[in-house]
């Protein structure tokens, strides 16, 4: 049983830099921590780290029954429900505990990339019209409805096979999308009887849709190849048109989550489970609690793949009426991963279960998880930047299993809250300063616009240093936006 305490500040937080960019906690430093805690990043960015509650909620995650040494936070931490965004946590079955709050509420939320069989100066003047056509076939914005809408037991399809159910039923995108997305679009495990009916009236009608807050397609071109025998294998070149894809589960992950928030509570005395924060609600990985998450969160899963699968559809009918329909047909999906999601996974000869929150599987060369066709280079990885800054494509690399089980981070993360940075700047004068640096916008809220400005974020560069230097992924290439619709 854990035994609540005070948590201490976390300026006050003891640290111990053990190799270049990873620092550690011990589990000495609270009297509740079962294991340490291991945080990546350089001096610049754990000072900006330490400004919210990361540092306390990483020690708090290190109390959960079951849990594996250690917990991890990725160098675009932020203080997040629970879990810090940005943290990587395992527990082992059958006493490991699962935790909704270290999957989040937008429930594989991730990214995928398309890559375009054309270049910067081919697309030219045409750039505003895809950019604009984008923006009239994905709907944006909160509660936000599409297309396609899927109820009863063609919803029930979705939730067991995702992106595979929309490609095969409804002909949205190609077998070879599905072969070049994290775990074939599809988690096994997923049990409909497990999700509520306020949760399925929410994702009727949400395939398609990129939601808001930080959710986008951003048009891009290849800035600089970091690594060309990666990038050949990746199919990328420099002056290359990309887009990247940004987007989750909608209402029906949120609502799942919100579910089993309240059940898992509801439960802790049961089990005996005394918690620092009840936002790490959880319950044992096999009781009945459980399992039913695990079933729910699987279907959360599969929804947000089939929606990123439609929304990628979206995306090459944009490519065809903006380009045209030869550009469209030849626009290729380089890979989708999650960054949001808990999987049972083999590491060293034992069954755990990974919670990665706002962190994504950085997987080396040679895993079997990894499609065939990149098995030789290590699984993409994509780390966004912002609005008006750099995107990343990187490979996981060999130290990545030792040293974070097989993950690396998601984005920048954000160093100021979203109503901090409605305090510096409005959607009128960020859109203007972004237009001024040749990129096109849409965005269907002043206010959202907003809290995404590029200066609430971290420092892209420096995020990925981090994440190379501590042997997690390795950078492919770099995109700079020239584009952006956001939620």
């Amino acid at each position: 049983m854990t035994r609540a305490v005070q948590a201490e500040p976390p300026q006050g937080v003891e640290l111990h830099e053990t190799a270049e960019a990873i620092w550690e906690i011990p589990a000495s430093a609270r009297a509740d921590m079962r294991v340490p805690a291991r945080v990546f990043a350089d001096r610049d960015l754990l000072e900006a780290i330490r400004g919210d509650r990361s540092l306390e909620q990483l020690q708090n995650v290190a109390t959960l029954p079951g849990i594996v040494q250690p917990v991890l936070a990725m160098p675009d931490v932020h203080q997040g429900y629970g879990f810090p965004v940005g943290g990587v946590a395992a527990t082992e079955p059958p006493d490991g505990v699962i935790s909704p709050g270290g999957v989040g509420y937008d429930i594989n939320c991730g990214v995928r990339l398309l890559a375009a069989p054309f270049g910067v100066d081919e697309l030219g003047d045409r750039r505003t019209a895809l950019v604009h056509q984008i923006s009239r076939l994905v709907p944006a914005g909160a509660g936000r409805g599409g297309r396609l809408a899927v109820r009863g037991a063609e919803l029930d399809r979705v939730l067991r096979e995702g992106a595979r159910a929309v490609v095969e039923r409804h002909r949205l995108g190609t077998p070879e999308d599905v072969e070049r997305t994290e775990s074939g679009g599809r988690l096994p495990g997923a049990d409909p009887a497990q999700v509520s009916e306020r949760a399925r009236a929410r994702g009727a009608g949400q395939l398609g849709t990129m939601g808001s807050g930080n959710h986008f397609i951003e048009v891009q071109a290849v800035e600089r190849v970091l690594d060309e025998a990666a990038a050949g294998v990746l199919g990328l070149a420099e002056g290359q048109v990309t887009v990247l894809i940004h987007s989750g589960s909608r209402g029906f992950g949120h609502q799942i989550c919100t579910d089993y928030v309240k059940r898992m509570d509801a439960a802790l005395r049961r089990y005996g489970i005394v918690l620092p924060d009840r936002q790490l609600a959880c319950a044992p990985v096999t009781s009945p609690e459980g399992r039913a998450y695990l079933g729910a969160m699987a279907c959360a899963a599969n929804f947000a793949w089939a929606n990123r699968q439609t929304m990628a559809h979206r995306v090459r009918e944009a490519i065809a009426a903006a380009i045209g329909p030869a550009a469209a047909d030849r626009t290729r999906q380089v890979y989708d991963v999650a960054h949001n999601v808990a999987k049972f996974e083999p590491h060293r000869d034992r069954t755990l279960c990974v919670h990665r929150k706002g962190a994504t599987r950085a997987f080396p060369p040679g895993s079997p998880e990894i499609p065939a066709v990149y098995r030789s280079v290590g699984q993409p990885v994509f780390i966004p930047g912002s609005m008006g800054t750099a995107s990343f494509v990187l490979v996981g690399r060999r130290g990545s299993m030792d040293r974070s089980f097989g993950s690396a981070c998601h984005g920048a993360g954000r160093r100021m809250s979203r109503t901090a940075a409605r305090r510096e700047i409005t959607g009128g004068q960020l859109r203007r300063e972004l237009e001024a640096q040749g990129i096109v916008v849409r965005c269907p809220s002043a206010r959202g616009l907003a809290e995404e400005a590029p200066f609430a974020y971290k420092d892209v560069d420096r995020v990925v240093r981090v994440v190379e230097h501590a042997g997690l992924a390795g950078p492919v290439a770099r995109l700079k936006p020239l584009g952006v619709v956001k939620g």
